[in-house]
């Protein structure tokens, strides 16, 4: 029995450039959703969401429209900088920053509005500007959250199927992914391969999800020992 883990090699690398990317996309949202109170908040919120219950292969059938050489932005991407979205790890990058994008928002968003405002308001006091105060105040003392929307994001993205199947298809060492590939030997019948593959994916998750709660236990028992 011969097994290619590149696949696996494949997502990990799409779930680090993919974190990587929506963290600093998401961070400076989040903190602008934690603070603001503007009427279109519920309307931001919804957006980013949008992704959570949308059928992926409705999310990538769009975006397999987007970023097809017949539509404007495909043709503009071409023309002016030589790049193609579709059926390339890059486009799985895009495709998979909109896929995950609520898994890092929502924690970063949740962890900024559960500090207290005595503690932001001071630091605007002391003179500090809105970027320190999220990157030296803000972001330290939300620990917990920040973890959970890094881990969780790149193991979401590691788990991605009909997103990454739409855009990027299944091209070896492009954008052949783990869940593509097991998806392709239960349609040939090669079940052992299939079972490995799963397992190895079943584990990967489960530490991850261990590895998290674990961390927030602790983390929690530290702060509450702290505080008494």
């Amino acid at each position: 029995m011969q097994v290619d883990f590149t696949p696996f090699l494949l997502s990990f690398k799409l779930a680090f450039v993919t974190t990587l990317l929506l963290f600093f996309i998401a961070l400076p949202f989040a903190w602008w959703l934690s603070q603001t109170r503007s009427k279109t908040k519920p309307l931001f919120e919804a957006l980013s969401a949008l992704p959570i219950v949308l059928p992926p292969s409705v999310l990538g059938f769009y975006l397999l429209v987007l970023f097809s050489q017949t539509s404007p932005l495909g043709v503009f991407l071409q023309e002016h900088f030589h790049i193609s979205l579709v059926f390339t790890f890059w486009g799985l990058v895009v495709a998979s920053m909109m896929y995950s994008f609520p898994f890092m928002l929502q924690p970063l968003q949740s962890g900024f509005e559960g500090l207290k405002q005595e503690m932001i308001e001071a630091s605007y006091v002391s003179g500090k500007g809105k970027l320190t105060t999220l990157l030296r105040v803000a972001l330290p003392n939300i620990k917990p959250s920040l973890l959970t929307a890094l881990i969780v994001t790149f193991a979401h993205t590691v788990g991605e199927f009909g997103v990454v199947l739409m855009v990027g298809g299944s091209i070896p060492n492009e954008t052949k992914v783990a869940s593509v590939a097991i998806y392709e030997m239960v349609e040939v019948m090669d079940y052992d391969n299939a079972h490995i593959y799963s397992a190895v994916m079943l584990v990967i998750s489960f530490s991850v999800l261990l590895g998290v709660y674990v961390f927030n236990h602790r983390y929690k028992r530290h702060i509450g020992a702290f505080g008494s």
